[in-house]
């Protein structure tokens, strides 16, 4: 038996916007309100030419077409504008967990940062750039985008290290850097890690900058997909209608559950609502991936619960890892990590050969919480599972056409021999 995740209201379970060619007034605010902020970003800009900072009082110079650079999209355009908010910068580095996390990586790494050349890319306000001059760094070049770029600058210079960090203002494809870097830092990550498509700006980098050799931080990142079980949130949002001060709203039920589960959602749970070990749905080298391969992303898992309990949906959080390169490379694009006892791709937890070594910025339910949460894609109805009950299937993440920052998510899954599909946009 062949299902669709679905409600009486709307037949296959899920309502599908087309994204319109010209961004609507107030997307990326309303899209902000809803999820949460994230950040500006280097990988889009207000316009094809690239500013120095420092030299804004001089008309900038049109760049010469770097040959398969990515255009600049009117979505681009909002995005860049909106990120431009300061707030959007405070909650990253309240993010002590986020923030410390990169600070330590970069100490931990100092001999192969100080003296050397570092590029950060989507500086923001400049704190990881400052953390690597601190740590040494001979000339750092910070990059953004976005206008925030404007005070990460004054930020540099009230520092008194505008003769190490110079920000640059422009997409990380337009901006002429004219010597080889040693060292790439950027906090590229998005809500269910690629979400945003922030990576891509990073390996443009590596492959302009990067020396044979070079560090980029973070070395790895890893995706992962578990199934969950979240009551309380399903009755807040779906069985409250069931009576309101003693009045039976049940019509209200088809619509409640495509207004709390058309779309994912950025929320926070914990190991408890987990119900199996968790599957690797993408391991990232940030040495060797390619834009190519994130262009659509697909994982077949099979799972087993571990307990009686109603299953809601997926959750998705990420890792990443701050490791110096354990081959040193040949050339930009030779793998340098080494991972053991498990294919890259599509096993369950990722084994590190010596954990205790290993930096790691986890999002997973079970470590002190991040701005990024998780992402969960809840179901409309719940599915019974007993005791060691399989779930298997297959999920797919693609890039949207209309806009590569939106994320397509396509979930098949079966369980107790009846199969769904599950179907939505993060946009």
């Amino acid at each position: 038996m062949f299902l669709k995740d679905s409600n009486s209201s709307n037949g296959n379970g899920y309502h599908h916007h087309q994204p319109p060619s010209q961004p609507p007034s107030g997307m990326v605010q309303t899209h902000r309100a809803r999820r949460g902020t994230r950040r500006s970003r280097a990988s889009v800009s207000s316009s094809s030419s690239t500013v120095r900072v420092s030299d804004t009082e001089q008309p900038p110079q049109q760049q010469q077409q770097l040959p398969n650079r990515s255009p600049c999209t009117d979505y681009d355009m909002a995005y860049f504008h909106s990120y431009a908010h300061l707030g959007i910068h405070q909650e990253m580095i309240k993010d002590r967990v986020r923030t410390e996390t990169y600070r330590e990586a970069i100490m931990r790494h100092q001999s192969f940062i100080a003296g050397k050349v570092v590029v950060d890319v989507g500086c923001g306000t400049g704190i990881l750039s400052i953390f690597c001059a601190q740590a040494g760094a001979k000339r750092v070049y910070a990059v953004d985008a976005s206008d925030i770029a404007l005070q990460a600058n004054e930020v540099v210079k009230a520092n008194n290290l505008s003769d190490v960090v110079i920000v640059l203002h422009g997409r990380v494809e337009d901006v002429e850097i004219d010597e080889e870097v040693d060292v790439i830092i950027s906090e590229w990550m998005g809500y269910m890690l690629l979400y945003e498509s922030m990576l891509g700006s990073v390996i443009t980098a590596r492959d302009r900058w990067l020396k044979p050799g070079g560090l980029i931080l973070p070395s790895s990142a890893t995706l992962y997909i578990a199934p969950v079980t979240h009551t309380d949130r399903y009755s807040d949002s779906v069985d409250f209608w069931r009576n309101v001060y003693g009045i039976d709203m049940s019509a209200m039920l088809s619509l409640a559950k495509q207004c709390a589960f058309e779309e994912p959602a950025v929320e926070t749970i914990t190991g408890e609502n987990v119900l199996t070990w968790p599957h690797v749905v993408k391991y990232i080298d940030s040495y060797s991936v390619t834009i190519n391969e994130l262009e659509t992303v697909t994982s077949n898992f099979k799972f087993n619960s571990m307990m009686r309990a109603p299953l809601h949906g997926f959750a998705f959080w990420f890792d990443v890892e701050f490791n110096v390169p354990t081959i040193a490379p040949t050339n930009n694009h030779s793998s340098t990590s080494v991972i053991e006892n498990h294919q890259v791709n599509g096993s369950l937890r990722k084994k590190r050969a010596n954990p205790s070594e290993a930096l790691v910025l986890s999002t997973a339910p079970e470590d002190p919480p991040t701005h990024w949460q998780q992402t969960l894609v809840y179901f409309y109805d719940p599915i019974e599972l007993e005791q060691d009950q399989v779930i298997d299937g297959l999920v797919t993440l693609t890039q949207s056409k209309e806009n590569a920052r939106f994320m397509n998510i396509h979930l098949e899954y079966t369980s107790g021999n009846r199969s769904y599909v599950k179907e939505s946009v993060m946009r």
